[in-house]
This record gives structure tokens, C-alpha cells and sequence, in this order.
């Protein structure tokens, strides 16, 4: 669920970390390989001022504390007796414990997303994750991952890690210095559930945050067997210019847009109660992380006759300003300014018939032709309407980086000839409204297990 706003490095100054008993600063001058460390290339750095960089990063999970970036690589370089395998026990055991705690009722009703993250991490699902894997192949670790999320969608560290970890791997997490209260509720959360842990859980785990600092980039690039960048395309170019090792590779996840299609006349007839919670599902699918998710919808196919697309759009519209009141979102002044200078912006290049505003919440703007679909981030709780007379009229209007197409009133057949009728040049998923930001282990249609994992061919 990354977006285009992610950055590919912070700006901000090292914040001062807390020290748990048994758990040092470490000086500069103490900032050498650990005895067993890998010999990693890259890790003295120069300053743009000529001054050396100090490669030193904050740990914030399994301890707190700043030590250099080639201590933590030494210890995860360290071998485990009895390392981690594909679906490990002890693993599984932690991140059910870890879910349990997500759902707790009064953390669940404070932050939505985490319990949705719990649900994620429920043992059947992880069961199910691992079982899905059986085949002819042996599977085994991938070895040492290193994740790059991004900074403004707080849960998403935790399902690429969450998978990456149940697969056995040993996992190096860069945090952003400007993550905001849910990644440290997470943050908690882990402590918690770290405490009847098995120790193997410590020994392989690291979360981690740094500044802007090429020379610790470069040194987990070099060490790890997978790098994974979810963010925009410019944070991905600029992990890219750090070399990986020759036998590993990227995963990434880069600027992505979505679109949501309603069949006009399925909204018509569906009964008042069902238009609330498909409204109340949109809301979830936008404003929960304003709109800035990869997953989020910006655009709204209405599929029908004019007439009914236009009814059917006005109720809508009414729908999602009432669940919005209700909830109490709103925008800043910055925003409200933003989201005008978008929408007029597009009126004035011919691209839009009207703008409609229900207070500074919510913006729709009806375009004057369905190819004109908006891929970029017009601000939080502003949508497009435009009009397909049938659903295959989406085929050449889909772009690669189209991501998830939420769905109302079509079945199942008709998706999946959708589906085909693409043919891989868009959209990697297609799911019900109020669905969009649910995580699922195949994202991006890339099978995140299968990727943290390897086979191994055994012939007798």
C-alpha cells in the first residue's frame, strides 16, 4: 500500500534513543566489525562537507539503542543453532502473539488499521500462508531481507516483514525517522509480545531507523540476499544506485495508482442499507491514509446509461459526504488549498466538465472523457467521476501502473474475462469496495512468500 509520496531518504536529525539495561551507546570511535561480521564494503563515507560519516543507526526493536550499522549486520551474520526454517514455529507463535495484542478492543478502536493487521496475523492465515507453499520442491530461507518502506503508511513495514520473518528469513527493517504514533504503537506492541518469545525471535530480527545516510544504505545493500522498496519511482531509483551483492536481487513497489468501478443501475437497486456500507467501505479505502495509498481509489467508473450513471453518481456522492460527517473527517487549510488548485487545474486544461465541493472533506470532479483519468494524488477525498457504457470499455484505458480496481455489482465472470481481457498491462487486483487496503500475501500479483523463499531441487 506504498505511495508516490514515500521518500527514498529522511531529512531529519537523529532523534536520542532510550537505553534499555545492558544495552550501551556506542561511540564513534567504537564503530568497528564485531568479531564474525561480514566484511561489508561501503560502510566509511564521506559528508558533502568532507567530513567522515559515521554509519550508526538507531535499533528499535528487538532493544533500543545507536550502534553502527556493521554491528547489527555482525550479530545477524552470527549462526543460529537450529536456524530459522520456512513457517517456524517459533516464529508463527511470536506474530500470533504479536496479532493478539493488535486486536485488543480499545487499541483496534483507536487505530482501525491495526486491527485489520491482526486479522492479517491470526494463525490459520499463517497456516495457510505456509501451506500454500507445499510442492516438489524443498523451500528454505532466502537468507538476510532488507525492507525500504515507505514513511507514510505505517503498516505496511510490518506485513513485508511479518511474511519475510514466518518464511525464516533474518530481517533488516529501515523505519522511517518520520513515522508517525501507529509504527510506535507497533513499535510497543512488539516489546510486548517479545517478551514470551523464543529467543531465536531477538537473535534475527532488527528494526532499525537512520537518517539520510548513503553509506549505511549502502552497507545493508551490499550484505543482504533481497532487497524490498516499496515507495514511489523516485525511491526507487535512489536505492537502486546502491550495488547488491552479485546473487541477489530487488523486489519493488513502486508508484502505483487504482480506480474504482460501480455498475450504475446494481447501485440503483440495491437496497439503502447496502449503499451505507458500500459508502462507509469506500471512506475506508480513501481516507484512512488520505487518500495517499497506492491501493486507494482516485477515479470512479460509473458503468450504465447516462441516466442512470448521473443518478447513481448523485447518490453515491450524498452517501460518502454523510459517512464522512459522521466520522468526523476533515481537512487542514493546506489541503483544502491543494485540493482546489487540482481540481481547477483540471477544468482549466479541458479535462473536466465540473467541480462540486461538499465543505473541504470531499471534492468530486465529473470529467469530460473517461481516458482523461487522473493517476496522480489530487488530495485527500478527491475523486473522479467518469462514465464506460460497458465494462470492457475499461481495456484500453488501463495503465501498467494500475494497481487495485475495487468493484460493485459485477460477478464473477465478468471480472475474470476483465481480467483476461487486460492481459498483465494493468491492474493487479480487483476486489470488493471497502477492500482496497486489506493485505493480501500475493501484491502487486507478485507472491510475496514465494519470493522470500528458494527451492531447492532434491532428486533420489
Amino acid at each position: 500500500m506504498p505511495s508516490d509520496h514515500a521518500d527514498a531518504h529522511d531529512t531529519s536529525s537523529t532523534v536520542e534513543a532510550r537505553l534499555p539495561v545492558g544495552m550501551q551507546e556506542v561511540s564513534a570511535a567504537e564503530a568497528r566489525p564485531l568479531a564474525g561480521a561480514r566484511e561489508v564494503s561501503g560502510v566509511e563515507g564521506r559528508r558533502p562537507d568532507g567530513a567522515a560519516e559515521v554509519a550508526v543507526v538507531q535499533v528499535r526493536f528487538p532493544a533500543w539503542g545507536t550502534t553502527p550499522v556493521e554491528r547489527v549486520l555482525g550479530e545477524l551474520g552470527t549462526a543460529l543453532p537450529g536456524g530459522l526454517q520456512v513457517g517456524d514455529e517459533r516464529v508463527r507463535e511470536f506474530l500470533a502473539a504479536f496479532g493478539r495484542r493488535l486486536l485488543r478492543p480499545a487499541l483496534a478502536r483507536r487505530h482501525p488499521e491495526l486491527g485489520s493487521l491482526g486479522f492479517f496475523l491470526r494463525p490459520s492465515e499463517l497456516a495457510r500462508t505456509v501451506e500454500a507453499l507445499e510442492g516438489e520442491h524443498v523451500r528454505v530461507p532466502r537468507g538476510l531481507i532488507f525492507h525500504v518502506p515507505p514513511a507514510n503508511v505505517d503498516t505496511v513495514f510490518v506485513y513485508s516483514w511479518a511474511l519475510s520473518a514466518l518464511m525464516g528469513n533474518r530481517n533488516v527493517v529501515r523505519l522511517s525517522q518520520r513515522s508517525g504514533p501507529v509504527a510506535e504503537t507497533i513499535l510497543e506492541t512488539l516489546h510486548e509480545a517479545l517478551a514470551d518469545a523464543d529467543p531465536a525471535i531477538a537473535a534475527t530480527q532488527r528494526i532499525i531507523s537512520y537518517g539520510r545516510s548513503d553509506t549505511v544504505t549502502a552497507a545493508l545493500s551490499a550484505a543482504c540476499d533481497l532487497r524490498v522498496v516499496w515507495g514511489g519511482d523516485g525511491t526507487v531509483r535512489e536505492i537502486r544506485r546502491h550495488p547488491l551483492a552479485p546473487h541477489a536481487r530487488d523486489l519493488t513497489f513502486p508508484d502505483r495508482s487504482s480506480f474504482a468501478v460501480i455498475r450504475a443501475a446494481a447501485w440503483l437497486c440495491a437496497p439503502r442499507a447496502a449503499r451505507v456500507t458500500v459508502a462507509e467501505g469506500f471512506v475506508n479505502d480513501t481516507y484512512w491514509f488520505d487518500q495517499a495509498a497506492c491501493s486507494s481509489p482516485r477515479t470512479v467508473f460509473w458503468v450504465g446509461a447516462e441516466s442512470d450513471c448521473e443518478a447513481a453518481r448523485a447518490d453515491f456522492t450524498s452517501h460518502v459526504a454523510r459517512v464522512v460527517t459522521v466520522r468526523g473527517w476533515g481537512v487542514d487549510t493546506a489541503m483544502a488549498v491543494e485540493k482546489r488548485v487540482s481540481t481547477y487545474g483540471l477544468a482549466a486544461d479541458g479535462l473536466a466538465e465540473s467541480v462540486e465541493f461538499h465543505g473541504n472533506a470531499l471534492a468530486c470532479v465529473r470529467l469530460s472523457a473517461a481516458a482523461a483519468a487522473p493517476r496522480r494524488w489530487l488530495g485527500a477525498g478527491t475523486f473522479a467521476h467518469a462514465r464506460l457504457g460497458a465494462l470492457g470499455e475499461l481495456v484500453p484505458l488501463v495503465e501498467r501502473r494500475d494497481q487495485t480496481m475495487t468493484h460493485f455489482g459485477f460477478g464473477q465472470g465478468e471480472l475474470e474475462e476483465l481480467a483476461r481481457g487486460l492481459a498483465g498491462r494493468g491492474v493487479d487486483r480487483m476486489v470488493p469496495v471497502g477492500s482496497a487496503l486489506s493485505f493480501h500475501r500475493v501484491w502487486d500479483g507478485v507472491d510475496l512468500p514465494a519470493e522470500f523463499t528458494r527451492l531447492v531441487t532434491v532428486i533420489r
